[in-house]
C-alpha cells in the first residue's frame, strides 16, 4: 500500500501554491514554553519548511500543567532539543537550526539572521523580548509578539491586534514605556487577551535570575495564544483570505 501524503488535507483546504510558500518559508521561534512550542508545532504540522528554535531553559514539574513539552519523564531536560526531536518525528524534511541560548537586548543583532520570513516572539522576559521586537522592526521582518496569557481564563477574550490597540495586559503596559522610548509605538502584531486580571493570581518570587513575580495559569490559554500566532503566520504567508459563498 502506497504511503498516503502526510499533508494531504492540508493541501485539499489550502491548494498547492500556499503549500509551497509554506514549505520556503523561514520562521524564527524565541521561546519555547508554553506558548512558543505550540506554534512550533502547529507552523511544522502545516508544512514549514524551515525553523530556527532558540531557548536555554529546561523543563521543571511547574511546567507540566500548560507546556507541551512538559512530561514527568522530560523533566531536566532541553526544552529546545526535545522540540528538535518533536518536530522531526512530524516531519523528517524539516531543516531546522535549534539552539541553546539566552538572547539578550544586546546580542540580538549578533546571532539572528536578517532572512526570516516571521518571527515568534513568545519570550516572557522583558529584556530580550524588546531586544527581539526591535531586532524585528529594525529590520523590517514580520513579528508577532505574545502578551501575558497568564491569569486569564476566558478563550473568547483572545485577539490578535496591532500592539498598540492592547489594553488590559500588564506586560503590554511594561514593554510599552520600554519601547517608547526606542521610538516604538506600534507597528507589530500581537495577540493578547482583553480579559481583566485579578491582582490575587500574581505572587512574588525570589532567587529567580529572570522573573519577579509568578502568575497563575490554566492549560489551555497558553496554548490558544501559541496557535493564534501560528494562525497568523500561516494565513500571511499563504495570502489566506477569509471564503465567501457570495463569490460562487
Amino acid at each position: 500500500m502506497e504511503e498516503e501524503n502526510w499533508l494531504s488535507r492540508t493541501q485539499l483546504l489550502l491548494k498547492e501554491k500556499a503549500i509551497s510558500k509554506l514549505a520556503n518559508a523561514n520562521i524564527l521561534i524565541v521561546g519555547l514554553g508554553g506558548v512558543g512550542a505550540y506554534t512550533a508545532e502547529m507552523l511544522c504540522r502545516a508544512g514549514v519548511g524551515n525553523l530556527h528554535i532558540i531557548d536555554n531553559d529546561i523543563i521543571s514539574p511547574s511546567n507540566i500543567n500548560r507546556q507541551l513539552l512538559a512530561l514527568h519523564s522530560n523533566i531536566g531536560k532541553s526544552k529546545v532539543q526535545l522540540m528538535k526531536d518533536r518536530l522531526l518525528d512530524i516531519n523528517p524534511a524539516l531543516k531546522i537550526k535549534a539552539e541553546e541560548i539566552y538572547i539578550t537586548y544586546d546580542i540580538t543583532d549578533k546571532i539572528l539572521d536578517s532572512d526570516y520570513d516571521y518571527i515568534v516572539d513568545a519570550i516572557d522576559t522583558i529584556s530580550p523580548k524588546i531586544g527581539l521586537i526591535c531586532f524585528a522592526v529594525n529590520n523590517n521582518i514580520p513579528i508577532i509578539s505574545s502578551m501575558g496569557s497568564g491569569g486569564k481564563t476566558n478563550p473568547a477574550l483572545i485577539q490578535i491586534a496591532d500592539f498598540g490597540e492592547t489594553y488590559n495586559d500588564k506586560l503590554a503596559k511594561t514593554l510599552r514605556k520600554r519601547l517608547h522610548k526606542r521610538g516604538i509605538r506600534s507597528g507589530f502584531k500581537v495577540v493578547f487577551s482583553s480579559e481583566q486580571t485579578n491582582p490575587s493570581t500574581f505572587k512574588l518570587i525570589e532567587n529567580e535570575t529572570n522573573k519577579k513575580t509568578m502568575v497563575g495559569t490554566i492549560s489551555y490559554m497558553p496554548a490558544l495564544f501559541g496557535s493564534f500566532m501560528a494562525a497568523e503566520i500561516i494565513r500571511s504567508i499563504s495570502d489566506i483570505t477569509d471564503f465567501e459563498y457570495s463569490n460562487l
